[in-house]
């Protein structure tokens, strides 16, 4: 973050607006002393927190921008990505019925994006729209994003031969501390978005039926452990009788789908 061009711009939007230092204050919920630290670029002392109640109050949207000896940053975060992806990949292929598809890219009336996996149940006509996180930073952004996938989720599936009677969702999130954190922050809205709990979107997955919306914590390098979103971030563990269903043959791995209550 450039301290000293985030100032300038706070200060620029709030003198745009018409507004004092006290009114951005009083919007935001901190002292007048805060925003003007904001606006000098004194960021030291200030939590992150703070700051992003100001932004909000100007309808500024600020993005953090991490930076790590040069380019392995990146070649970090795509190797988690592809250890994400690999981990589904494996849970998807001791499931009976179902297809998927990777990196599904679209552009569709100007809006343009990838869908991270595309799964498909041909006998009920099933599609999910899988979405992997590594790192949840902006959860409005993520419930947003998520939310035109599914809308144009059908017309992506039909230009590739596949003709979806439901649409259903499912957003898988790297079970670290701080992604736990974020969830359980935002639990009230993450589960308005994505309500399907942990039993049905189990039976689902075996018999596909109607559509559901979920969102799990999926710690890939130990599949076998899993966490449930619900005001309190609860670890869990199953046996595989647990994601099996009697008298089926078809026996879901460990590392299944915990969804938000």
């Amino acid at each position: 973050m450039e301290d000293m061009r985030v100032a300038a711009a706070f200060r620029a939007v709030r003198i745009r607006r018409g507004l004092r230092q006290s009114d951005v204050a009083e919007r935001a919920g901190v002292h007048r002393s805060t925003v003007s630290r904001v606006e000098r670029g004194h960021f030291g002392s200030l939590s992150l927190d703070a700051v992003r109640r100001i932004a909000a109050a100007l309808d500024v949207r600020v993005e953090l921008l991490p930076r790590w000896r040069g380019s392995d940053l990146d070649r970090l975060l795509n190797s988690a990505h592809s250890a994400l992806h690999e981990s589904v990949a494996r849970f998807f292929a001791g499931l009976i019925g179902w297809d998927i598809l990777p990196e599904v890219s679209f552009s569709i009336y100007g809006e343009r994006g990838v869908i991270d996996i595309l799964a498909w149940h041909a006998a009920s006509r099933s599609l999910l729209v899988i979405e992997l996180k590594t790192a949840i930073v902006d959860v409005q952004d993520l419930v947003g994003m998520f939310g035109r996938k599914m809308r144009l989720a059908a017309r992506v599936a039909r230009e590739r031969g596949w003709e979806p009677l439901t649409v259903s969702g499912w957003v898988m999130v790297a079970g670290s501390r701080t992604n736990r954190r974020r969830v359980a922050e935002h639990a009230t809205m993450l589960r308005s978005a994505f309500g399907t709990d942990r039993k049905t979107l189990r039976g689902w997955l075996l018999r596909p039926a109607g559509s559901v919306s979920g969102l799990t914590f999926w710690t890939h390098a130990h599949p076998g452990h899993a966490s449930r979103a619900s005001g309190t971030v609860r670890r869990v563990r199953r046996s595989a009788s647990d994601w099996s269903e009697r008298g089926s043959r078809t026996k879901v791995p460990l590392g299944g789908p915990p969804a938000m209550k």
